[in-house]
């Protein structure tokens, strides 16, 4: 790490820096998922959820970046490689293509871990007086909230 001077001490923005490192593996696992999902999807729904899942994965690139640029801006290299990101997410990776009902649950349940990570480094920002990475991340939680919400009422029988 470089002379960066931001008022967070090298200790606190290594530990900020890596729950980021999580942050970004999960929703680049999450935009992978969504972006096959997006191109697989067959069925009843299919004009639907394809649109959806456009939806979903266009605003997750954005996010991605967002998320790898505060990983920077903490002066910590952020990761970029498959092999990275199936190390470090908790979003793991679907076999097959599941049925357009499966696929709303399985991205139900990453959109949900996606938030519990979010939890975590909100703690560690919080913590270091970090309001830039908080901001980042409350933002991020909140997305992936509502987006799980959508995802659930899409399943409810």
């Amino acid at each position: 790490m470089g002379n960066i001077d931001i008022g967070i001490n090298e200790k606190d923005r290594e530990s900020i820096a890596e729950g980021l490192k999580h942050l970004l593996a999960d929703s680049y696992t999450l935009y992978l998922q969504t972006h096959n999902f997006h191109w697989n999807v067959t069925g009843p729904q299919f004009r639907e959820l394809h649109l959806m899942f456009e939806e979903h994965y266009t605003e997750l690139a954005v996010a991605v970046d967002d998320i790898a640029e505060r990983i920077r801006t903490l002066d910590v290299v952020a990761p970029g490689t498959y092999t990275a990101f199936a190390e470090l997410s908790a979003v793991k990776e679907v076999d097959g293509v599941p049925d357009g009902k499966s696929m709303v649950s399985i991205l139900t349940k990453a959109h949900e871990q996606v938030v519990k990570t979010c939890r975590d480094v909100l703690v560690k920002a919080q913590q270091a007086d970090d309001e830039s990475t908080s901001a980042l991340v409350s933002d991020r939680m909140r997305v992936h909230e509502k987006t799980a919400w959508m995802l659930r009422a899409l399943n409810k029988s």
